[in-house]
């Protein structure tokens, strides 16, 4: 794997839900942001169907304001969640795109994050199709929101197309192109994980991060890294 190029200052990571930005990418977010490149938070949901034993309009505020916590763990300070798009029903669309779109032209990025798209994760486990849905819609609203004539009703008020993601990349591939060692920062990883107390209560804590992250660090040279599949655009 090539090192995660690190030339750029602002990246905007798009997930489906809270904890997805933790399962993998977390710590690689706090090397950045130690850095000084800021970072926001997309999510698409509120994970309010994330824990089967509180009530969807209890859990997704609930999940949210876990996220927040976990964000400011790794140096994040802007965390925003999408509406209409209820969690686990997650649809590939135009509706997707173009909300997706629209933060791509407020943020303007320079670097799009985000979760496996693929249909299975490392080793042969089955992905789910929210995470499959929103990581396909990922370079195409990038696309769309370079493209003046595409959802053109969202340029109001000054906002213009963005053409400015140079990449995306996403964490927790099957098919790794590049690692970011985050040997120093893994630790502001698992407490970001941490803050999600309520879900990891219900789901259990995985333990599979630390041994992918050593994995990935054998494998580029360094004890622990995030591997990522980069997508130059």
């Amino acid at each position: 794997m090539e090192p995660f190029p690190e030339d750029w200052q602002r990246a905007l990571f798009i997930v489906a839900h809270p904890d997805d930005p933790e399962y993998g990418g977390a710590a690689a977010v706090a090397r950045w942001t130690d850095q000084g490149k800021e970072i926001a938070y997309l999510l698409v949901t509120r994970g309010e169907a994330g824990i089967d034993s509180i009530p969807p309009d209890e859990c997704g505020p609930l999940r949210a304001e876990e996220q927040v916590r976990a964000a400011a763990e790794v140096g994040v300070d802007t965390v925003e969640f999408l509406d209409g798009h209820p969690d686990g029903v997650i649809e590939y669309g135009t509706d997707l795109r173009r909300d997706l779109a629209g933060a791509i032209r407020r943020h303007r990025p320079d670097v799009v994050l985000g979760l496996n798209y693929h249909d299975t994760f490392p080793g042969g486990a089955l992905n789910m199709a929210d995470h499959t849905a929103v990581g396909r819609a990922v370079p195409d609203a990038c696309r769309d929101a370079s493209n003046r004539w595409v959802f053109n009703d969202q340029l109001v008020d000054g906002l213009e197309p963005w053409a400015g993601v140079r990449l995306v990349a996403f964490a927790a591939s099957p098919e790794p192109t590049h690692a970011a060692d985050v040997t120093a920062t893994w630790d502001a990883g698992e407490r970001s994980l941490a803050q999600h107390e309520r879900y990891l209560e219900a789901v259990g804590a995985p333990g599979y991060l630390r041994p992918m992250a050593e994995a990935a660090g054998e494998a580029f040279g360094c004890e622990l890294a995030v591997a990522w599949e980069v997508i130059d655009l």
